[in-house]
């Protein structure tokens, strides 16, 4: 009779002599293919003095037409950020019917709080984060590098959004309000707006006078993320209802079931939807 000790010595002998599941499918002449999900570029930068990196998903169809396509730029873009994320919802739109083909474009952030922030006069922040407050700056290389870029190389119909969320959507909110005419449309899911102490929300009003009143879209949602986040939600809401021009769409939709970590899936399936809901057949 085979002791438990020799049984056990059996199996791990047999267990390193049996070729592992990659060997034996390499033994059977069976290789993985990769697959492609995007394109993903090192964009000479002179705003930033190097290259950036930009990340680009086309919709199935599109080597196979010659339609253009409008574009959702999505802040925090990167391989490892949110690109998969967001170009994953993109394709299950374009699969299931649901949404219009768009392309995305995932612009990868380096140092968020340099990036994505305004300038803050509070001494703790400036103390903390010293890089931050350069958000002109990123706008700048939004605008005169990454989107001549992306038109340059791919087939787009001039319609443009931008999509971010946390100091992300605070970008967002900051661009909708200073500088509306870069997007058709903005997207702020779990805006940051706490930062320098709620100043830009605070400010909004005097921005939105200074509006053209061309057509615009805000997309504003918040999960259950307490006062410091919402607050200021409601102090911008409240200018919006108050000097929102008449092509200026906006809404705001809490998500009380949500937190801060969990709210941007559903939020971005949502904003996909209402921006590019299917044409009718």
């Amino acid at each position: 009779m085979i002791s438990v000790r020799g049984l056990l010595l059996t199996i791990v002998m047999a267990a390193a002599i049996a070729p592992a599941p990659h060997a034996q499918a390499l033994d059977m002449g069976i290789r993985a293919t990769p697959i492609v999900i995007g394109s993903s570029w090192a964009v000479p930068s002179n705003v930033y003095g190097g290259a950036r990196e930009i990340n680009v998903w086309l919709p199935p169809g599109y080597a196979d037409s010659s339609k253009t396509y409008p574009v959702l730029y999505v802040l925090d873009g990167g391989q490892d950020q949110d690109f998969h994320h967001i170009s994953g919802i993109a394709q299950l739109g374009t699969i299931v019917g649901t949404t219009r083909d768009v392309i995305v474009v995932g612009v990868a952030s380096v140092d968020r709080r340099n990036e994505l922030t305004l300038p803050t006069e509070d001494a703790e922040l400036i103390a903390r984060y010293p890089t931050q407050g350069q958000s002109d700056h990123f706008r700048r290389f939004l605008s005169e590098e990454v989107q001549p870029f992306i038109n340059a190389r791919y087939r787009t119909s001039g319609e443009t959004a931008l999509m971010g969320e946390s100091l992300a959507g605070l970008f967002v909110v900051e661009t909708f309000l200073k500088e509306p005419q870069m997007f058709d449309a903005y997207v702020a899911v779990s805006p940051s707006l706490w930062w320098d102490g709620g100043r830009l929300a605070r400010q909004a009003g005097a921005h939105l006078r200074d509006h053209s009143g061309d057509p615009r879209t805000l997309i504003l949602t918040l999960g259950d993320e307490g006062e410091m986040m919402q607050a200021p939600m409601d102090v911008l809401t409240a200018n919006l209802r108050q000097y929102a021009l008449p092509n200026e769409h906006w809404s705001f939709t809490p998500r009380p079931a949500e937190s801060h970590a969990t709210i941007y899936h559903g939020a971005a399936l949502d904003a996909f939807r209402q921006l590019y809901a299917a044409d009718p057949q």
